[in-house]
């Protein structure tokens, strides 16, 4: 059984009423894979969207790896394997939300996780992008995401290692 693609968790959010003289995010986007990084991009989110008393949007982008469908059989476990990861941090996001009583959505694409952060930004309108800094290893074979991100220069990108 498939999840949907976008779950809401916390506290039902809404936009503030215009006030003059306020500013700040009212949406803020955070990349999450799982790694150490990404989960310490999402810690440093929350915190932020709980100050700024605004919604938190969390993306996962689950990789298309043109090769799998060469060996019999990579496929299915590839696709498992992407659903487990995606139903842990779902499950870690869903606690978060609560202890901090933020809302927060999360949403899962597959697809270059540049490409699904760009959509997912344009989508939800954005205000800050959150990322978690490129190991060596991933900027060897796919490029730094978040250096992607800020040569598109549409959103400001927060960067924690």
């Amino acid at each position: 059984m498939t999840q949907p693609a976008v779950e809401q968790y916390g506290p039902r959010w809404a936009p503030p009423p215009f006030e003059r003289g306020t500013d700040g995010p009212r949406v803020i986007l955070v990349g999450v894979d799982g790694s150490d990084t990404s989960m310490r991009a999402a810690a440093y989110a929350c915190g932020l969207a709980r100050r700024q008393r605004c919604r938190l949007v969390v993306a996962y982008a689950a990789p298309v790896l043109t090769w799998a469908w060469a060996l019999p059989g990579a496929v299915p476990v590839l696709h498992a394997a992407h659903q487990e990861v995606a139903a842990e941090l779902r499950a870690e996001i869903r606690q978060l939300a609560e202890e901090m009583r933020i809302p927060v959505c999360f949403v899962s694409r597959h697809g270059d996780p540049y490409g699904c952060l760009r959509s997912v930004a344009a989508e939800v309108k954005a205000d800050i992008v959150v990322v978690g800094a490129s190991t060596p290893s991933r900027r060897l074979f796919g490029g730094s995401v978040a250096s992607r991100l800020v040569r598109l220069g549409r959103w400001p990108i927060t960067v924690v290692p």
